[in-house]
């Protein structure tokens, strides 16, 4: 994808216990760096974010994203991932609401907003995800908060205007890319689908 247009390199990190899946280890993000020549944005969706997220951090991730229902120890986390070298960011679930932001905003580079079930990819697109941005951004305004909004799951090039729209600015894309036949075409258009939604007047509802 870094070839194909990407501006980040988003890597799904799973331990088979946080989700049922089981992906890659920090070997792999660390030969990713060595390889790279943009971000690597590093999600964790694994038990112990603080233990592990420090480890990827000095592998070479660039963003680090734990879970709030991974850690009892959010705030140390969050801390840890930082002191290691890297940008913290914290990931909401679907149902996780956006009130547990309200003491840990301030330590966060990055929020990421899961638009389906960590876990799995080809999941239908969960579309309160909109609302959620909306509160999203009014939380952070309160507070004086002005870090990237992520949004993972069921992005395309139909809801990427309204995501852009709602205050998102960074689009994970997995099986809607890799399910095309021509990367390059596919993220361009991506971005293209993602730049109209923040065009003056309605936003085109395609769902």
């Amino acid at each position: 994808m870094e070839k194909a247009g990407a501006d980040w390199l988003h890597v799904d990190i799973m331990d088979g216990n946080f989700v049922p899946n089981l992906s890659f280890g920090p070997s792999f993000v660390e030969m990713a760096k060595k390889n790279a020549t943009i971000p690597l944005d590093v999600h964790l969706m694994l038990a112990d974010p603080l233990t592990y997220g420090p480890i990827f951090a000095k592998a070479g991730a660039d963003l680090v994203t734990i879970h709030v229902e991974a850690t009892s120890h959010l705030h140390r986390a969050l801390s840890s991932i930082r002191e290691a070298g890297a940008k913290p960011g914290v990931v909401l679930n679907p149902a996780t609401p956006i009130s547990v932001l309200e003491y840990c905003l301030e330590l966060v580079d990055l929020v990421l907003v899961m638009s389906v079930n960590p876990g799995f990819g080809g999941q239908p697109f969960i579309k309160t995800t909109f609302d959620k941005l909306k509160t999203l951004k009014e939380l952070m305004a309160s507070k004086g908060v002005d870090v990237p909004i992520e949004v993972d799951g069921g992005v395309n090039d139909s809801n990427a205007p309204r995501l852009a729209a709602a205050g998102a600015s960074v689009l994970v894309s997995g099986s809607h890319l890799f399910n095309s036949a021509d990367y390059s075409l596919a993220v361009s258009r991506l971005r293209q689908a993602a730049l109209s939604g923040l065009q003056p007047g309605p936003v085109s509802d395609k769902f």
